[in-house]
């Protein structure tokens, strides 16, 4: 899994790609407090090698939480900036700070 950030001279947006690196999952998406944690708003897309890839403008200057729900199971980023644990869900959140 990697995360990559762009971040825009323009203005305070920080353009980040999620990429998934999976062998035989059919959906994936990432869900995280910049879009409510809903799982039908941020689908990532299947590239020809098998990986599921998409980017987020995020605003600057904030961190989020996030996962993401490969065949609809909850996975954090191994690469993330940060973990944070979540009562709500019972376990760990990826980090990404902008």
């Amino acid at each position: 899994m990697a995360i990559k950030k762009q971040f825009l001279k323009s203005k305070p947006v920080c353009k980040v790609t999620f990429t998934v690196p999976t062998d035989n999952a059919n959906n994936v998406a990432v869900v995280g407090s910049f879009n409510e944690w809903n799982a039908a708003s941020t689908p990532l897309k299947k590239l020809k090698n098998g990986s599921f890839k998409g980017t987020v403008n995020l605003e600057a200057n904030n961190s989020y939480e996030f996962r993401y729900l490969v065949d609809g199971e909850f996975v954090n980023e191994a690469q993330a900036d940060a973990f944070a644990w979540n009562d709500f869900a019972g376990a760990e959140n990826s980090v990404i700070k902008l």
